[in-house]
């Protein structure tokens, strides 16, 4: 049974009023409160506070310091986080993701990619031949590495959001995806994902919609014939993760940081990186120019004679 998703907006005010009525905190406090968790509900890219793992803590910590933020104002939000996930463990029973990152290093921390040929193994561990419903599993994977798509936009697409328009070098799918706050972006599909998906639109979701008398726009459908939930998504990713060795390397946003990593690493501009992944600020795209850096810094460093 899909658990529901506990909505940081609603549990942030909750929290405040805790703070107010049970520890009688001054108004001033409650202020800076409500300011830090707003920033880190923006930074969030999943509402649902299930799917906040340590490693979402430390990339929220590593945005903070490209953005230019103070030591003393960073360790203040980091504190509020602390208090925050505190009582929603209490509260809430959510695992507490501070309690073993926030003592370490944030700005040695980035976000994890995997290499070209784990993402590889991992979408061809997604489909078996002998199991049907692997054709929509693959079509989930490869969205998410082609589109750099959060597992919540996955799960949100509908049929008529994939279009096909023409351009100077010939015709083009594209999706469209639904952010935070209902923003939405226009992406490209490359050839792999547009294929998987016809494949299970042709093949396999006709049968899981007749399974549902209600008619149903979503594009990817469960074994009732209605929406897939993340909670579905993310065990289809786990599964295929397990199958290839890759388990314990895999989080929610693991395709979405080898997409925007694997783009700079092969030249694309960073405005455009920040376009696709529908971030707000450069800032936050920036995280993944530093992966980057480290790589042509350690390669530097075993390949030249005076590095």
């Amino acid at each position: 049974m899909d658990m529901p998703a506990l909505r940081c907006e609603v549990t942030t005010q909750a929290f405040l009023n805790y703070c107010v009525i049970e520890r009688g905190l001054a108004d001033n406090s409650i202020a800076a409160y409500r300011r830090d968790l707003h920033k880190f509900a923006q930074f969030l890219s999943d509402d649902d506070l299930y799917n906040v793992t340590g490693e979402t803590i430390t990339e929220f910590e590593v945005s903070l310091r490209i953005s230019g933020m103070s030591d003393g104002s960073i360790n203040r939000i980091i504190s509020t986080l602390r208090s925050f996930f505190k009582y929603v463990t209490q509260e809430f029973t959510v695992p507490n993701p501070t309690l073993d990152t926030l003592s370490k290093k944030a700005n040695r921390k980035l976000p994890k990619a995997l290499s070209i040929s784990e993402i590889l193994s991992l979408i061809e561990a997604s489909h078996r031949e002998s199991d049907v419903i692997t054709l929509r599993d693959r079509a989930m994977v490869e969205i998410l590495y082609s589109s750099g798509a959060r597992v919540s936009e996955l799960v949100g697409i509908n049929i008529n959001d994939i279009s096909i328009m023409e351009s100077a070098d010939g015709a083009v799918t594209t999706l469209k995806l639904r952010g935070k706050g209902s923003k939405e972006r226009i992406v490209p599909l490359g050839s792999f994902a547009t294929a998987a998906i016809d494949d299970y639109k042709v093949r396999l979701r006709p049968m899981l919609a007749a399974k549902n008398s209600k008619t149903n726009s979503a594009l990817f459908l469960n074994s009732r014939g209605g929406r897939i939930t993340r909670q579905s998504a993310w065990t289809i990713v786990l599964k295929a993760a397990d199958a290839v060795g890759l388990e314990g390397k895999v989080s929610p946003h693991v395709f979405r940081h080898s997409y925007a990593t694997h783009l700079l690493d092969g030249g694309a501009d960073i405005r455009v990186v920040q376009e696709l992944l529908g971030h707000a600020s450069v800032t936050t795209t920036q995280i993944y120019t530093l992966i980057t850096i480290d790589k042509v810094r350690e390669s530097y460093s075993m390949s030249h004679p005076r590095a």
